[in-house]
């Protein structure tokens, strides 16, 4: 059976007859048909799919123009493995709030002004799926819960020392309205599977003492999580080269096609090189690449910042964050990763821009001392990486238009909590196709 992603909506696929599993090592006992496979783009996503892969018995070949994994948008996200954040955007309470206060300082989105027949027509799509955004949400929670635990058997099975920390995440509202908002979104995400409770203010505080403010109210997440995905993808993609999966790191793709069930793969080294399926988890880059392929899969890239602080060693311990928290009015949250906290948030579309403005930067350094004002930090670094969103909000994760063309993208601002689940998914798609 043949799962065709709807390109020109933006849907993502995401069959329900896929069985999740994780098993270390893979039954190489059953039959496999050892196909050669590309793999295009080693962030988290990109690493993942190539380690499913490798345990489906494919010869799996992993490509990134840089010289490392996990350098782009998997280097320093918020860190947070968060089913509980998994409501899309493109509905009208956080539409209003985002436009309300867009011309404010420390507004959490900003749209660049220049012309973008790109933007337009992501932002066009965007609305569309506003009328489906219900679906969408519930869609994406029940992906993420099984995404979340299979990322969790992932990291235990496989030993990964990424700085995990399982202590829940937290949802902070100041005032009634936020709550009350909230609260209608919870019954979605109840409904979904999702375990979400609301907290009081005192319970807050019991929570994360480190915590300063006044808050009306909150939602816990107890099986959500926190890690370095930096570190995260790194291990693993060890684990995948003492197994048998090739890696050309440092190499651009220029040009690829797919002629009578053979893909074809130009480097800018002056290579080609031929395979039997790709998988694109290419990110941002993966629009570019699936029109090279006959498929429109529109991604646009929004960038966010984050902050890394280094915890000062005269830091006393009630002082230092432990819960993961998510700030909704301002879109920031708040990792702990071992002697290090992250601050991260913000969406700007401005395309394909990476550079820091210290402007947006200072606001997550003002959110970070006003909420954790005794934090002592010894050393800070200011991060900022492109989100590959698609208008739905959710991922495209099937077949392309042609044969052995395979997509694994558009994860947006869940990319690590998607990943694990996304990947087992692509993988189970591609042996039975």
């Amino acid at each position: 059976m043949r799962y065709r992603p709807r390109f020109g909506r933006g849907a993502a696929i995401y069959p329900q007859n896929v069985r999740f599993r994780v098993t270390r090592p893979c039954p190489y006992g059953k039959q496999s048909n050892m196909s050669r496979t590309a793999i295009i783009g080693a962030g988290v996503t990109g690493v993942l799919t190539a380690y499913h892969l490798d345990r489906h018995r494919h010869q799996v070949c992993l490509f990134d123009k840089n010289e490392q994994a996990a350098m782009e948008t998997s280097f320093a996200n918020g860190g947070q493995i968060s089913a509980s954040n998994a409501e899309v955007w493109n509905n009208w309470h956080t539409v209003r709030s985002a436009f309300k206060s867009m011309f404010g300082p420390d507004a959490p989105l900003k749209i660049g002004a220049k012309p973008d027949r790109h933007k337009l027509s992501w932002f066009t799509e965007f609305a569309y799926e506003g009328l489906r955004q219900a679906k969408n949400t519930e869609r994406l929670v029940r992906m993420a819960l099984r995404s979340r635990e299979r990322l969790r058997d992932i990291a235990r099975l496989e030993q990964i020392d990424f700085d995990m920390r399982e202590s829940g995440l937290m949802h902070v509202h100041r005032t009634k309205t936020q709550f009350e908002t909230a609260a209608r979104a919870n019954k979605v995400f109840n409904a979904s599977g999702l375990e979400r409770r609301a907290v009081t203010p005192d319970e807050i505080r019991a929570l994360e003492p480190a915590l300063a403010g006044d808050y009306y109210g909150g939602f816990y997440t107890p099986g959500d999580f926190s890690g370095d995905v930096h570190k995260f993808t790194q291990g693993l993609l060890a684990i995948c080269r003492d197994e048998r999966v090739e890696t050309r790191f440092g190499v651009g793709v220029i040009d690829i096609s797919s002629v009578g069930g053979t893909i074809r793969i130009s480097l800018d080294t002056g290579e080609d090189m031929t395979f039997d399926n790709v998988v694109i988890c290419a990110g941002v880059g993966s629009r570019r690449l699936a029109a090279m392929l006959g498929d429109r899969v529109n991604v646009y890239p929004v960038k966010g910042y984050s902050l890394t602080l280094d915890i000062a060693p005269d830091t006393a311990k009630e002082d230092v964050p432990n819960v993961a928290l998510l700030d909704d009015a301002a879109k920031i949250v708040t990792s702990r990763l071992g002697q290090r906290v992250r601050i991260a948030g913000l969406a700007e579309f401005r395309g394909a821009d990476l550079s820091i403005d210290p402007a947006r930067a200072a606001v997550l350094e003002r959110w970070a001392k006003n909420h954790f004002p005794r934090l002592v930090s010894e050393h800070t670094t200011t991060w900022t990486g492109l989100r590959p969103m698609m208008p739905s909000m959710t991922p495209t994760v099937g077949p392309g238009r042609k044969k052995g063309v395979f997509y694994n993208t558009g994860h947006g601002h869940l990319g690590w909590t998607l990943s694990a689940g996304t990947a087992e998914a692509i993988a189970e798609i591609v042996d039975e196709t």
